[in-house]
This record gives C-alpha cells, structure tokens and sequence, in this order.
C-alpha cells in the first residue's frame, strides 16, 4: 500500500509561449518537493513526455519518498508536454519539427523555468530524462547545448540509425553522463521506424558512447518496452543523479 505522504504532491501546471513551435506555446507541468521554498536553490530533472512520466511513470509520488524516505537532496521535475501526433518529427533527428523542438527547450522553455521558480543552473544540477524517443532527444540536447545539458536518464533510448551516425561523427563526448537500461524482452519492437531490437541498438550507442569518452551507467535487465518497466527503474535512476543531503 502507497504511504498516504507520497500522495501529497504539488504539481502545477504551466504554458510557454514559442515562436519556434507551429503551435505557438506548450504546456508544463511543474512537481514542487515537500517543504519547497522559493527562498532555496533546486536540482532539476526535465522530462520529455511530460504528461506520461507523471501519470505512466509516477515519477511525483516516486520523488516524495526519495526525499522523505531515502534522505535524496529536494529536487524540482519539469514535465514538458507533447502531442504524441508529433512526437517522432519533434524526437527524432530526422524530424522535420526536430530542430524547432529543441529551439524551444533550450531558448523558450528553460529561461521561463528558471525566470520562475528557484532551479540550480549549473549543467551537473540539471538532468535530461526520456523514455525511448525521449531519451533520444535528451541526447541531442544535450550535444546542441553543451553548456546546458550534461546529464541523461535514458530509459530504453530509441538510438535509430540517424542518432548513432551523429555520435559516431562526434570525437569527444567526455562531457556526457548517462544512466542507460534496456529491457531484454525489447528485441522485436514495432515503432515509426520499423520492428527494432532495442536491445542491440543500445548496446551499439553505448559502444559508441563509450569509445568516445561518455561516463555511462548501462544496465540490461528483463522488461518490456513499456511503462510498466520504466516506472520501476525511475527511483534508481533518480538516486544515481540526486545526491543525499
């Protein structure tokens, strides 16, 4: 049975006006840990596919006990929201919405986030969080704003052909630090892109990544591409960014 206090969360809800995005705006969501005080200074955990990280991933309740329970340092989520009609032409590096979506994040979304409520600016306070196609574009945030972005949670990264020319053509990734799991069970996976095996497709990145000076965390373990995995993976991953007080 979920703790009573877990349930108490403070999530508000935000839109950003763009003039990247066809759209002209997109909406937020924004989890404040308990005791917030706008009087302090946060670490920060972005996530693409906002709405599904806070109803699908339970990443609010998951956030409470880490900070109550585990003694995790309070931390702010931003949830960035996305039409899933557009998802894969705003994720992937082959999109035509692609280049705008990350426009937005870095030049739109972030200044409004951090003209608003008290989040640490510093690139290691900062974490990039997706699931597939979100892990994706986490990455190529992160090597379009290198002074921004340094730190990826990649849950089951969706690296398709495309992403891993682009970090094969990259001679020095020892910026980057990335928390990456697989499921086992993700070998026969019908996306926009084909059935891929996800499995071999990140365990090429991390090669990739690897040999080009990445810090990784990499683990493969049984799961199926699917909430259900990702949501059990999430307090681990959050641990290896978030330190203890």
């Amino acid at each position: 049975m979920t703790d009573e206090r877990y349930l108490k969360r403070t999530v508000l809800k935000e839109t950003v006006a763009s003039r990247y995005l066809p759209e002209g705006e997109r909406n937020l969501r924004v989890y404040l840990p308990p005791g917030y005080n706008e009087l302090l200074s946060y670490p920060v955990v972005y996530c693409q596919d906002g709405e599904d990280f806070f109803n699908f991933g339970r990443i609010a309740t998951t956030a409470n006990r880490l900070i109550l329970d585990e003694g995790i340092e309070p931390f702010i989520i931003v949830g960035v929201d996305v039409d899933k009609t557009h998802r894969t032409s705003e994720y992937s590096p082959d999109g035509e919405r692609h280049a705008d979506y990350v426009r937005f994040f870095g030049e739109e979304m972030l200044p409004f986030i951090e003209a608003k409520y008290p989040v640490r600016r510093d690139p290691d306070q900062r974490v990039l969080a997706g699931d597939s196609l979100g892990g994706t574009v986490s990455f190529h945030l992160a090597l379009t704003y290198p002074h921004l972005f340094k730190r990826i949670m990649s849950l089951s990264g969706a690296y398709y052909d495309r992403s891993r020319e682009i970090m094969e053509s990259q001679t020095d990734l020892g910026q980057l630090e990335l928390y990456m799991i697989v499921g086992l069970q993700e070998t026969a996976y019908e996306t926009d892109h084909g059935t891929m095996n996800f499995v071999e497709i990140n365990r090429h990145a991390r090669k990739l990544l690897t040999e080009r000076g990445a810090k990784l965390s990499y683990a493969e373990m049984n799961g199926m591409h699917q909430w259900g995995f990702w949501q059990q993976e999430i307090p681990d991953a959050l641990m290896y960014f978030l330190e203890k007080e």
